[in-house]
């Protein structure tokens, strides 16, 4: 199920699903919000989406983050929904969506990193195609933004296939600690691992994320020909990252996997083509194109990927609808 893609004058709500609002600086909200403005859309905030709603873990409630999303997919002048940031905690909130009013209501869905959990929801609950891409608080980048924005537009207000491009250049550093301050790197492009063409559903996100949902009713399945896409975050270095993969590879419908692209690591990772290529030298892993090193995940810039849309590989070429 697609959703209807945005245009201006359409409203966006921001929610709160995993960490709070309070966590975002003021010059951040102020350049997100212009950002979205520039591109004639309505910028609103959910009744609990407030400095306010923030325990002890950075966290509305259960109830109050669960009801934000409800009634950002009730409310019909919603076009889309964005996500504040990240965190530890969206999957508490998965048996308390109204799954039924999502389905009735679909509309675009945006976040990454623990809202993996999420996306996964609510593609197995629902099939709504989602948007692994920016939070709120990435457009509020002031440095390194272009290509972040530039992909959202595409994915997000026009239809058809796109080709992914690689970003010219990357960051890890802590953009949202001194704006001023930042550290590129020029990009080496993408790693073809393994060669070949394959075509298919994407499915994935966060890895460390997608894996809390197996064995649960919040798993999107593998389905035919699907192309698996997932990321991970400095948390995880690459003998975590092996575990995890092996823990999706074991999963029964793993052999309706047809493709594997792989989101940049970040620095913490120690990650190398080595180190990977070692990883990925698996039996079920033949016979299928892996390109990693994508601008996809915990790095900077981001490109925003249709989770429940279609991709098609053809010798180190990835195209992209949804």
């Amino acid at each position: 199920m697609t959703p209807q893609k945005l245009k201006k004058g359409d409203k966006v709500m921001i929610v709160a699903p995993a960490r709070g609002l309070k966590l975002i600086g003021a010059d951040c909200r102020q350049i997100a919000e212009e950002r979205l403005k520039n591109l004639g859309l309505e910028v609103s905030f959910a009744k609990n989406t407030t400095d306010e709603n923030f325990d002890m873990f950075g966290s509305a409630s259960v109830e109050k983050r669960a009801q934000d999303i409800n009634q950002a997919f009730a409310d019909k002048s919603v076009k889309a929904v964005i996500t504040v940031i990240g965190g530890f905690n969206s999957n508490e909130i998965l048996k308390y969506l109204d799954y039924e009013t999502i389905k009735n209501n679909p509309k675009i869905f945006m976040g990454f990193s623990d809202i993996t959990s999420l996306h996964t929801a609510l593609y197995a609950k629902t099939d709504l195609i989602t948007y692994y891409g920016p939070h709120y608080s990435s457009l509020g980048m002031l440095k390194g933004c272009e290509y972040t924005l530039e992909n959202a537009v595409k994915m997000l207000f026009e239809t058809g296939e796109k080709e992914l491009m690689p970003s010219i250049e990357w960051s890890d550093d802590l953009w949202f600690l001194d704006q001023e301050k930042r550290e590129f790197i020029k990009n080496e492009g993408w790693w073809q691992i393994q060669s070949g063409s394959a075509s298919g559903t994407i499915i994935g996100g966060n890895l460390c994320t997608f894996i809390l949902q197996l064995g649960t009713e919040f798993r999107p399945k593998f389905e035919k020909n699907t192309i698996l896409f997932i990321e991970d975050d400095e948390m995880s270095n690459m003998a975590t990252f092996d575990r995890n993969l092996q823990a999706l590879i074991n999963q029964p419908d793993f052999e309706n996997v047809k493709g594997l692209v792989i989101g940049r690591f970040q620095k913490a990772s120690k990650a190398t083509r080595e180190a990977l290529e070692f990883i990925l030298d698996k039996k079920e892993l033949k016979n299928m194109p892996i390109i990693a090193n994508i601008d996809m995940g915990h790095t900077t810039p981001l490109a925003t990927i249709p989770l429940g849309g279609q991709a098609r590989i053809e010798n180190g070429r990835i195209f992209i609808k949804g």
